[in-house]
């Protein structure tokens, strides 16, 4: 069997992005699954890899047929080129412009079908859209480069799994934003992945918006009745194995203990924060539903400016997203 081809875009050269990867591709389990390369600047790579110590090297490349896939050398296809002496842990509008162009990069390669899958280091947000590229995130950007309307963000850690209904909007905003259509092609694309995962009968949990999941029209204004049930309902009738709205505050225990197989959360903090209690290091971002079979798996956490530049950075979290990304591989 041949082993995926795994483009992984360097995020925002101000951050830990180059050196979360030349430290994750120090794993030679990665080399023995999948191809991988990285879409970004070479220099950059080969400075992170002298700031940690790591004998590596980065290589460049002109198109993926170069690559040789070896590890010890970082096969590197440069994008751009950025300006000299960029500081680590500071904000730069010309390593936000050049995130937004790696990743811009990497989705050609894989509507073209010259990659399997993409994984993503951390872009900043601020960085990204002062240099012109006026999206929330990745999620955005990848729906916008492949003409997706039907997507989400899917985070995957040990134990338990979540798929929002939104993601980077203010409270308010996302209240507004959920409604029946909605929820219910979530449902559909959480159900569709898990069972290419391997899941042949994925058990959905849908929670609620308001605390308690409204207490039968105590809280809120009948939200979960407006724009929850009806979906869920139709799922069922669909045959999908989907259950609530439920109360988020006892929904998320339940399924890491096992009763779900993953939860459908209204908004970007009610998902985000139950899987970041895990751990940083083990949480995946998959986003869902591309169009042109993309796949795309990230780190689940940002740039880190804090401490970007220090040999601090822990890299297990763009591990896990690069085996993610192997395993959602077609190939």
């Amino acid at each position: 069997m041949s082993k995926p081809i795994i483009a992984i875009t360097m995020g925002d050269a101000a951050g830990v992005g180059p050196e979360i990867i030349v430290k994750a591709l120090q794993d030679e389990t990665i080399y023995t699954r999948c191809r991988p390369f990285v879409v970004g600047d070479t220099a950059r790579l080969n400075e992170a890899a002298s700031l940690c110590g790591l004998s590596v090297k980065a290589a460049s490349i002109s198109s993926v047929a170069d690559a040789a896939f070896s590890q010890g050398t970082i096969d590197c296809l440069q994008v751009g080129a950025l300006p000299e002496n960029l500081a680590f842990g500071k904000l730069s509008f010309e390593a936000g412009k050049h995130s937004y162009l790696y990743v811009e990069k990497a989705v050609a390669l894989a509507m073209n079908q010259e990659v399997d899958s993409i994984c993503t280091a951390p872009l900043n947000k601020e960085a990204m859209q002062g240099a012109g590229y006026k999206y929330p995130g990745h999620t955005e950007i990848l729906a916008g480069l492949t003409d997706t309307k039907d997507y989400s963000m899917m985070l995957s850690a040990p134990n338990l799994k979540v798929i929002h209904l939104t993601t980077h909007l203010g409270l308010r905003d996302a209240i507004d934003a959920i409604n029946p259509e909605r929820t219910f092609n979530v449902l559909s694309l959480a159900n569709e992945t898990l069972i290419k995962a391997g899941i042949p009968h994925p058990r959905i949990a849908v929670c609620g918006i308001n605390p308690h999941a409204g207490e039968n029209g105590l809280f809120g204004q009948g939200e979960e009745e407006e724009k929850l049930v009806p979906a869920i309902e139709k799922a069922q009738q669909q045959g999908m194995d989907v259950v609530g709205p439920s109360p988020a505050d006892t929904l998320f225990y339940r399924a890491v203990r096992g009763d779900f197989d993953i939860v459908v959360a209204c908004y970007h903090d009610q998902g985000h924060a139950p899987v970041k209690v895990l751990g940083l290091e083990a949480g995946v971002n998959i986003t869902v539903g591309l169009n042109y079979g993309v796949i795309r798996t990230s780190v689940d956490h940002g740039t880190a400016f804090d401490i970007a530049g220090k040999n601090i950075a822990d890299p297990r979290s763009l591990q896990a997203a690069l085996q993610a990304a192997i395993e959602l591989s077609p190939v």
